[in-house]
């Protein structure tokens, strides 16, 4: 009998951590991953903003919207990341890291973080969406 009762403990322990996360993304997303795929600024200026499409992960959908002067990549932002607390973590600690990698390289040739390699194939993924909308 006690032995039984340490097996089911064990077992809800061990399956607590995967009904804890969703693979699905929650409602709660960002407004801006409605926004028109491309906008550009205000006429005379020679910089533009273009929003990758949605790359979805297995932990939930990551989006980035590019910003560039000209040819060149300024700003990289993430705009969509899913909705479990967990991955936003994830997602906020990586997305310095991968804003800096792609500045640098002005490409989605991009090193992932450690610890965070959905996060960073999904923003690669985007980030090469926009690029090749705007012809990069």
């Amino acid at each position: 009998m006690r032995k039984t009762l340490v097996v089911v403990v064990l077992g809800v322990a061990a399956a607590l951590p995967l009904l804890r996360y969703q693979s699905t993304p929650s409602a709660a997303q960002p407004a801006a991953a409605t926004a028109p795929p491309a906008s550009q600024a205000p006429s005379g200026s020679n910089e533009s903003t273009v929003d990758g499409p949605v790359a979805d992960s297995d932990y939930g959908p990551y989006q980035v919207r590019v910003t560039f002067s000209g040819s060149r990549i300024t700003d990289v932002t993430l705009i969509t990341e899913p909705g479990d607390r967990h991955s936003q973590r994830i997602a906020n600690r990586a997305a310095p890291t991968l804003r800096q990698e792609a500045l640098q390289a002005q490409s989605a040739h991009i090193d992932t973080v450690s610890g965070a390699t959905a996060t960073s194939e999904a923003y690669a993924q985007s980030l090469q969406g926009a690029l090749d909308a705007k012809g990069h």
